[in-house]
């Protein structure tokens, strides 16, 4: 694992992590804030596990990685967090135009500021999160990736957002990318906006399955293979599982998590 980490974390001093700054973010404690150099940048963050998972994610398996002809793509970030996304994907099209939304104030706050210290052109941040509808929502705010609309929750740090609807965006837009990574809002989000995603050429969805609650991943898939699209990989972040009847995975609340791929 050591000489991986060192491998991977040292191919590009301009676009990766060092590994000394690796090796103290791995030592520094959950949900502490913190920041470090990156690309020459300062890059703030909220918790050193989720983003040493996101990074890792982005920038050395480079899940969001696509290939367009267009010069400034439309990518729309739903779930922004940090912005290390956001990042990615100006560093890969640097005339790429960029909606992203982040609901939660104090993540929004970082994200805001990465955005800056990179000077990124053509990121409109929007301080709100994805629902079927517009209104104000109670929301878990976790501290690091993980936060999401708390409906009958009463534990945790709660929050109200505002929410918008992602038709209001998909409707009179051409969008390279698609990104919803929202942390079990995707069901209503995608229904709500299903009519309009054939305006959509690449999506990708992280999708959660609570504990207790009804699986809709087979018609969530129909909404997104009736609008055109074909489903072209779907895995477990972060994960192989061998045996899935006996190995059982903590996801916490969640007894199911997958990243879907799909294109036209």
């Amino acid at each position: 694992k050591e000489v991986f980490d060192k491998r991977s974390f040292n191919r590009d001093k301009r676009n990766y992590i060092k590994y000394d700054d690796f090796k103290l973010l791995k030592q520094t404690p959950r949900f502490k804030k913190g920041s470090f150099k990156f690309n020459d940048k300062e890059l703030q963050y909220m918790d050193s596990a989720s983003l040493l998972f996101i990074y890792d994610e982005i920038f050395n398996k480079q899940i969001y990685n696509f290939k367009t002809e267009i010069k400034s793509p439309l990518i729309i970030d739903a779930g922004a967090n940090i912005g290390l996304s956001v990042i990615y994907f100006k560093m890969k099209y640097p005339d790429a135009k960029i909606i992203a939304f982040e609901p939660d104030e104090e993540v929004f706050n970082v994200l805001k500021n990465n955005v800056a210290s990179f000077g990124f052109n053509d990121v409109n941040l929007i301080k709100k999160g994805l629902w079927k509808e517009e209104t104000v929502l109670t929301f878990h705010s976790e501290g690091a990736d993980g936060g999401r609309i708390a409906e009958n929750e009463n534990k945790g740090k709660l929050i109200k957002i505002e929410t918008a609807k992602l038709s209001s965006y998909l409707k009179n837009n051409q969008i390279e990318l698609l990104k919803i990574d929202i942390e079990g809002a995707e069901f209503e989000v995608l229904k709500e906006c299903k009519e309009f995603l054939g305006n959509v050429d690449k999506l990708f969805v992280e999708y959660h399955s609570f504990i207790d609650q009804k699986q809709e991943l087979g018609e969530m898939l129909g909404f997104i293979t009736n609008a055109g699209l074909k489903i072209i990989n779907i895995s477990v972040p972060g994960l192989s599982i061998n045996s899935p009847f006996s190995d059982k995975i903590n996801f916490g609340e969640m007894d199911l998590q997958l990243n879907i791929f799909a294109m036209r």
